[in-house]
């Protein structure tokens, strides 16, 4: 299937060159996505039985002990949101979180089916290296946030029930005689 024919240190170059305009552009369309098209209720990025609130993905691959580890392309990019670590616990923080992890794992998908067009001009060999390289890099990635994605809906859910609760409560006279709510 090799239609272009490239000596081999022009061929890696040409390889290196487009698997970081793949990354970098499928990024920056991934920045541009829409979040209606990002919404909880997509299909795509429904939590399935199966998955077991995202405790799969530990149970199976250990995710927590190698998660620290894995690149942010925010880093590199300057761009978009970084989802090392959780920058507040209120409502929109954990709501903002889990609509970007479904945007990365939007943009990983994306990053594998690209890898066939590298049969146009490696040998078969290498393009089937190429296709490992795009699941084996973009794979783990995916599991990450199909992990962290159901802990996170579900703090967003708990904290719109105690909110919803803490509405309905009436006020109750404390100890110390301060009206509080319980």
């Amino acid at each position: 299937m090799q239609f272009i024919h490239l000596p081999n240190w022009l061929t890696i170059a040409v390889d290196i060159f487009a698997w970081y305009s793949i990354h970098l552009s499928v990024s920056w369309l991934a920045r541009r996505v829409p979040e209606r098209f990002l919404a909880e209720k997509a299909y795509w990025f429904r939590t399935r039985d199966w998955e077991k609130e995202g405790e799969i993905w530990q149970e199976v691959f250990r995710v927590r002990s190698w998660k620290p580890y894995l690149p942010d392309g925010t880093k590199i990019t300057k761009e978009g949101f970084d989802k090392t670590h959780l920058k507040g616990f209120d409502m929109a923080s954990l709501e903002k979180f889990a609509l970007e992890t479904r945007r990365a794992e939007l943009a990983h998908w994306a990053m594998i089916p690209p890898a066939g067009l590298f049969f146009f001009w490696n040998p078969a060999w290498a393009g089937w290296i190429m296709i490992g390289y795009a699941v084996l890099f973009n794979l783990p990635l995916i599991f990450v946030q199909r992990y962290n994605r159901p802990r996170l809906e579900r703090m967003v859910r708990r904290k719109a029930e105690r909110s919803e609760v803490n509405q309905r409560m009436p006020h109750k006279l404390s100890r110390k005689h301060k009206w509080v709510r319980e």
